[in-house]
């Protein structure tokens, strides 16, 4: 996060892009824990051969999921995309690179006619082609997976195979466009459709329960791009953002969104380093993300709001504290953000909050200010008159937090500009707080849930978060 170069405009945009994206309702899921191998139904092996696959957990958990892949997009395709599914004609091969026997593999070869080691570190999907044998299959390095699996939960194998199983439906019914990084987020999206599907308990083999997903969104900051990648470059995946907001779009709106929403024109937050960023690492130092970003950017932003509804904003102050908040209305509140109507203050506990998630995120300045943006928030709602202490205004300021950072990302703000990563530092920060009451007193949601309400924000601006926009 930088200040901004750009004078302040009279009017301004406050959606990121032009798409119409979904994005707005959240499903809430009840669903039950993945169960492990043979408690709630395996595959056999001879009902779904994996060449080269062992008989450890992380096999029969992919072999798990590709088989209920098979079955959801029979189902699917005939009325998404008019024609129906064909099966993988190379099947599916799993590697370990610290164990390579090539004579358990085709003439020594996988996917692609590639050797085995080719998918160290990996899993992919390759098209058919009559310039290598064994087309249209997928492979996966198994050792890869138990380290996913060992990070960020048990469902995390069964989401590389959906991501790369929407490879193969792209590989049926043509990509997107010649892009790398809508190619990915589609496939992404795909993923997000079957595991809906999982999650509404239709999957014979494959469950999944509420915590578990915010585990997945965890899984996909290992698998983002490294920060600084040009949204036009060739093996582009996307940023941990838009990664996470394409499978949350897929799981809330099936696979006829996928389908829909991945074209030219869809906007991405991935982008590289300019050249201050290159002088900063895209970071702002702690003491100008609080005394000067935070105070004159939320103003500015919500002073257009008001502007838009024909009030008049009056911004709250901003009172960093330390271990204890003030004392308001006659009580010191609990919690590490706080809004005080009684004052018309904004607090955040900068020893317990705001300066170990700068640091955590290692300059987490954008993190910083999503956290004081939620209370800010709530300052504005009670200025227009709504609720600030129930489950839907926390749910509205997140919303409005991800309105916020689209203005900025629009280029619509004066004050600063957003830096590669930024908007991933919102994600994290909202997974990791989700279950904190001291950040999310009232909220009884999932960082799942958060995250899909913060990027309808992003994508629909205020009118998605509930102020009568």
């Amino acid at each position: 996060m930088s200040a901004s170069s750009r004078p302040a405009a009279a009017v301004v945009g406050l959606v990121l892009g032009t798409s119409a994206l979904s994005g707005c309702a959240v499903t809430l899921i009840e669903g039950t824990g993945s169960p492990a191998p043979g408690a709630g139904g395996v595959v056999a092996v001879e009902e779904f051969p994996i060449i080269g696959a062992g008989d450890g957990e992380i096999d029969q958990l992919a072999r798990n999921a590709l088989s209920d892949l098979n079955t959801y997009w029979a189902e699917q395709f005939p009325s998404v995309f008019r024609q129906d599914f064909t099966p993988l004609a190379g099947g599916y091969y799993s590697v370990d690179p610290n164990d390579i026997d090539p004579g358990q593999y085709p003439n020594g070869q996988i996917g692609c006619g590639e050797p085995p080691e080719a998918v160290t570190q990996n899993a992919f999907y390759c098209s058919p082609s009559g310039e290598y044998p064994n087309g249209d299959a997928i492979q996966y390095d198994r050792d890869f997976l138990s380290e996913l699996a060992s990070g960020y939960g048990r469902f995390i194998p069964a989401l590389v195979m959906a991501h790369e199983f929407g490879h193969a439906v792209q590989g049926r019914v043509g990509y997107p466009v010649p892009a790398s990084i809508v190619i990915e987020t589609q496939a992404d999206c795909f993923a997000g459709a079957w595991t809906a599907w999982v999650a509404d308990g239709n999957s014979p083999h494959n469950s999944i329960r509420p915590a578990e997903l915010d585990d997945v969104l965890r899984g996909y900051l290992l698998l983002r791009d490294p920060v600084g990648t040009g949204v036009g470059e060739a093996e582009a995946h996307g940023s941990y953002f838009d990664r996470v907001s394409a499978f949350q779009e897929g799981f809330d709106d099936g696979p006829t969104a996928c389908r829909d929403q991945f074209t030219a024109d869809r906007p991405f937050t991935q982008r590289g380093f300019s050249d201050a960023d290159l002088l900063t690492g895209g970071d702002a130092p702690y003491n100008q993300t609080v005394e000067a970003f935070a105070p004159d950017g939320l103003s500015e932003f919500w002073t257009t709001v008001f502007d838009q509804l024909g009030e008049t904003f009056q911004p709250p102050q901003l009172e960093p504290f330390s271990g204890r908040a003030p004392t308001c209305g006659g009580r010191a509140p609990d919690t590490d953000l706080v809004y005080c109507a009684a004052d018309d203050a904004v607090g955040f506990d900068e020893a317990e909050l705001t300066e170990p998630l700068y640091e955590a995120e290692e300059g987490g300045d954008y993190a910083v200010l999503t956290a004081i943006s939620i209370p800010y928030a709530l300052a504005a709602r009670d200025q227009l008159g709504l609720s600030t202490d129930d489950q839907a205004a926390v749910r509205s300021a997140v919303c409005l937090t991800g309105a916020f950072t689209a203005f900025v990302l629009n280029g619509s703000s004066g004050v600063l500009s957003i830096s590669p990563g930024d908007v991933d530092e919102s994600v994290s920060f909202l997974l990791e707080y989700s279950d904190d009451p001291e950040a999310f007193a009232e909220a009884d949601m999932t960082g799942f849930q958060l995250v899909d309400v913060f990027r309808g924000g992003v994508f629909q601006g205020p009118s998605a978060c509930d102020v009568g926009v």
